[in-house]
């Protein structure tokens, strides 16, 4: 559908996907530099859903009923936890704007992982597949990623869950509207917290100001704005537009990582970006 045919909210959900998540790549590397990444990642999630689920509740939504928050639960592991949360994690050694290329990968894997919910994949859809999945190489051979193994394997790791979840989410009861934002974020957040707990992560000192700033902005943009955004998207537009968010955001971050971290990305890279780029633009496009 064109944009210009969209809903106003449809519209503004789009621009926060687009423009909003692809600068938290660059916050989250921010903010690694002072908060421990699990730590970082459970605090932004469980503090987005307990003011929107307070803001909720002041204005009388009705609690959602124990099959809903067992899908809400079942998302907010595999999305703001595994899939957000290993991102973080794999931000201490891979540059943001690399970070979001591989998190581009993510339609090559909903694609795949749709096939689960009786989706039948087309020509062009499996063109794509193949082309990403060379994009992924190609990116994985360049200097960014064979210097950190472990780096790579977390980023292919984080795309895998959201793209289950992201695949799932249609076929999953869930609260209604914000509040399954809400709810989907504080299961993600408790998840990530004690994951922090459980790996033993403590603060070495006092985040800085730089290191708070991060936190806000992922917490009432990354998380508040564009992740409602996008679970209002996968609700109401099909899972490839939902995930369409994959062609710009990693466009946008490798802009601010280079302007504001001086982050250098190699041809390679930038090439591997272009690969996986027009991947996931085939794997979207529609006749119409």
């Amino acid at each position: 559908m064109p944009f210009s045919r969209l809903a106003p909210l449809t519209l503004a959900a789009f621009f926060a996907l687009y423009v909003i998540w692809g600068s938290t790549y660059l916050a989250i590397r921010i903010g690694v530099e002072s908060w421990p990444p699990l730590m970082m990642a459970g605090i932004r999630f469980t503090l987005a859903g307990v003011i929107v689920l307070a803001f909720l509740r002041w204005r009388g939504a009705a609690w959602p009923d124990a099959r809903q928050l067992r899908g809400a639960a079942i998302l907010g592991v595999l999305m703001p936890a595994v899939g957000n949360g290993l991102v973080t994690m794999a931000e201490r050694e891979v540059s943001s704007g690399v970070a979001a290329l591989v998190v581009a990968t993510v339609p090559l894997f909903t694609l795949l992982f749709a096939r689960l919910f009786g989706h039948k994949s087309r020509a062009l859809e499996w063109a794509g597949m193949l082309l990403g999945v060379f994009g992924i190489v190609l990116l994985n051979l360049g200097s960014s990623l064979r210097a950190s193994p472990e780096g790579a394997a977390l980023l292919v790791l984080a795309s895998a869950g959201w793209a289950l979840g992201s695949a799932w989410s249609k076929h999953l009861a869930q609260p209604p509207g914000a509040m399954g934002s809400a709810w989907t974020m504080i299961f993600g957040g408790l998840t990530l917290l004690l994951s922090s707990a459980a790996i033993g992560e403590r603060l070495a000192a006092w985040p800085d100001a730089a290191g708070w700033g991060a936190l806000l902005y992922l917490t009432v943009f990354g998380s508040m704005i564009a992740y409602s955004a996008y679970l209002y998207l996968l609700r109401t537009v099909t899972a490839a537009a939902a995930t369409s968010y994959a062609y710009v955001n990693p466009v946008i971050a490798v802009l601010l990582g280079v302007l504001f971290l001086g982050e250098h990305v190699g041809p390679q890279e930038m090439l591997a970006m272009v690969v996986i780029v027009a991947a996931v633009l085939l794997i979207s496009w529609r006749r119409s």
